[in-house]
């Protein structure tokens, strides 16, 4: 069955006859299994004597998701490819391949490898069903503290490392990254507090929150790659405004990633038109180093 779908959608046609020569058997056999095919929601073309399977049969799709790109992955794929000559006659091959991957963002399931992946289905699992789970041994960033934390599970972020679920302690929807579960348990409990589902707003440096807050930045050569093989997505809010110099017009989530790249290269970097990032940086500074701080409200 699996040789006769593969000529089916091959670039040559074929008839019946053909088909069943090629394969060794009969007509009837031939007729059975592309009524399989139909009657698993392929869809079958016929011209004549000839049968094909349309390659936009909805199962071509879901077996294209076998293969899946996160975003940023698929970001880096297209620069990549872009820069490929143009007489380059895989060039629009690769694009269209990749499109068809990169168009379905959302999958049911995915492929996971790795320790994270009986976490993985069991989240799933609870999704579909609508149970409340326990993370066992959550390591949180804050503090570094472990517990078990009850929550409800209800969508996967787009690179399948965080999951989103409604804590029902702090009664509020919060991102939790696998790697730091040790296993999920699924309770008998159904969701109680699915109107209060919610995904956040994700911000190009990878923060989450609800309110959106824009800053504008200012770089040069260093800060604009650095940028870039960092946080790919940022690709889109980039504006060339002289020689070697870029401006980032973005909204965020929060300051503390936008922050952390400032500090890194503030030498590179000019805040442009955005008090309440300044302010933030400065307090950061502050924190962290004092006598930093103190030596630059000096000068």
């Amino acid at each position: 069955m699996l040789r006769l779908m593969k000529m089916l959608t091959a670039n040559t046609t074929y008839s019946v006859d053909a088909l069943a020569e090629r394969l060794d058997t009969s007509r009837r056999t031939i007729y059975r299994y592309i009524e399989t095919f139909r009657e698993a929601g392929f869809v079958i073309k016929k011209s004549g004597n000839y049968i094909r399977l349309d390659k936009e049969s909805p199962h071509f799709k879901d077996i294209s998701q076998l293969v899946h790109f996160t975003e940023e992955e698929a970001v880096i794929l297209k620069r990549a490819i872009e820069s490929i000559d143009d007489t380059n006659l895989l060039k629009q091959n690769l694009k269209r391949k990749l499109y068809t991957v990169y168009d379905n963002k959302v999958l049911a399931d995915t492929i996971v490898r790795g320790s994270n992946t009986a976490n993985v289905h069991s989240l799933i699992e609870a999704m579909e069903q609508k149970q409340q789970v326990i993370l066992h041994d959550y390591r949180s960033s804050h503090g570094g503290v472990v517990r078990d934390r009850r929550v409800e599970p209800f969508a996967f972020t787009t690179n399948y490392v965080q999951v989103w679920c409604f804590d029902t302690e702090s009664l509020s929807c919060k991102l939790f990254k696998l790697a730091r579960i040790s296993s999920v348990e699924i309770l008998s409990e159904p969701w109680v507090y699915s109107d209060r589902h919610e995904k956040a707003f994700i911000d190009i440096f990878r923060m989450n929150g609800k309110v959106r807050k824009r800053v504008k930045l200012e770089l040069r050569m260093l800060s604009h790659n650095l940028l870039l093989e960092e946080y790919p997505l940022a690709e889109q809010h980039l504006t060339q405004i002289g020689e070697e110099r870029w401006l980032l017009d973005t909204e965020i989530a929060d300051y503390a990633g936008v922050a952390r790249f400032v500090v890194g290269l503030m030498d590179n970097v000019r805040i442009v038109d955005s008090p309440e990032l300044e302010s933030y940086i400065a307090d950061y500074v502050a924190r962290n180093w004092p006598k930093v701080a103190d030596g630059q409200s000096k000068k």
